[in-house]
């Protein structure tokens, strides 16, 4: 590796402050050759450009990503999410490490759109995963922080299709930011399990209903010790309070377990009914109807997110001066985005 390459992207994927001049980088086609050959270098090295803010980085990512599109969409996308101290690390690498058991290449991927203002837990994370992030058929990598979580959820879905390029036929995609980012996870599973835990009074509370409903597994976690009978408890609630949310039209009815990351406990169980439910939408067409949607919805999600940054970048002048003229009830907020709509058309 050249020094040029060294100041720029690390192997580990990380984006350096000296930069990296466009020479040092290897072409569209050799970072392909790399991913589809399973080179983790070339994976995260092409991750990183898929982050990277610079123009050329752009550019060569979307070459990058146009040619490994065709060798992806090969793997089962799944989505997990719970409230702080539901044990998800821990429980990410106990289901992790039996997932790779059964044969299966595993990438944990995180949407943290947090991180800019926290430092975000990934890292703390990846030292937790210690056995996972140590095995060859594992892959974790952080997402990016980012100003918006529409940007760092899309980087999270690009990355989706180079690992499945690489190799990777099975996703995990953590939330680790609260709110919105379950919506986005949803965007871009296959199948969406949500943690809970027992023994922390109302065991739904903080939990959306929204939430629930998108849910199309649940698992009640830490099922051992004192703490086994209490989760059993909540696993019975849970699966009775679901009876009540809108059936999925999936034709998929979800279920309830309960799970030990620390002895192992349950979590078979949990790897079967994914692949039930793989095997349940696969065969009534609602797998890719999801997948359709789902590539629907993010081409209108990038759209409005690109016309919104030009739209910002052009009438910055303008934005504020009516923002002023609004709070101040001298035109009303209707009024004052028609007046910038104008005015953007003629200046594109």
């Amino acid at each position: 590796m050249s020094s040029g390459e060294q100041s720029g992207i690390s192997s580990s994927g990380g984006i350096r402050s000296t930069g990296i001049s466009r020479k040092a980088l290897p072409s569209a086609e050799e970072f392909v050759q790399g991913i589809l050959a399973g080179d983790r270098v070339m994976l995260s090295r092409a991750i990183t450009l898929v982050e990277s803010a610079r123009s050329d980085h752009k550019e060569l990512a979307e070459k990058i990503i146009d040619a490994c599109l065709p060798h992806s969409g090969k793997s089962i996308r799944i989505g997990i999410t719970g409230i702080p101290g539901v044990g998800k690390s821990t429980f990410i690498e106990s289901f992790g490490m039996y997932t790779i058991s059964q044969g299966k290449k595993l990438a944990v991927l995180t949407i943290d759109p947090s991180s800019q203002i926290s430092g975000g837990s990934i890292l703390g994370d990846k030292t937790r995963m210690s056995e996972l992030s140590r095995n060859e058929s594992a892959f974790i990598r952080p997402s990016p922080s980012g100003d918006s979580l529409g940007g760092v959820a899309r980087k999270t879905r690009e990355t989706i299709y180079l690992c499945e390029a690489a190799g990777f036929d099975t996703i995990f995609v953590e939330t680790v930011g609260v709110g919105q980012s379950e919506t986005a996870v949803h965007s871009m599973v296959d199948l969406f399990l949500l943690l809970l835990i027992a023994g922390a009074g109302d065991e739904l509370q903080g939990i959306k209903r929204g939430i629930m409903e998108m849910a199309d597994l649940f698992a009640v976690t830490k099922a051992d010790g004192d703490n086994k009978m209490r989760a059993e408890r909540t696993r019975i609630e849970t699966q009775s309070a679901i009876h009540f949310f809108p059936a999925h039209e999936n034709g998929w009815i979800p279920k309830v377990l309960s799970c030990s990351s620390l002895s192992g406990e349950g979590i078979s169980e949990i790897w079967n009914q994914i692949c039930e439910y793989e095997k349940i939408v696969k065969s009534n067409g609602h797998f890719e109807i999801r997948r359709t949607d789902q590539a629907k919805y993010w081409l209108e999600e990038t759209v409005s997110e690109h016309l919104l940054g030009d739209f910002y970048s052009k009438m910055r002048d303008l934005y504020e001066a009516a923002e002023e003229d609004v709070v101040s009830h001298k035109v009303s907020s209707f009024q004052a985005a028609e007046k910038l709509i104008r005015e953007y058309r003629k200046r594109t």
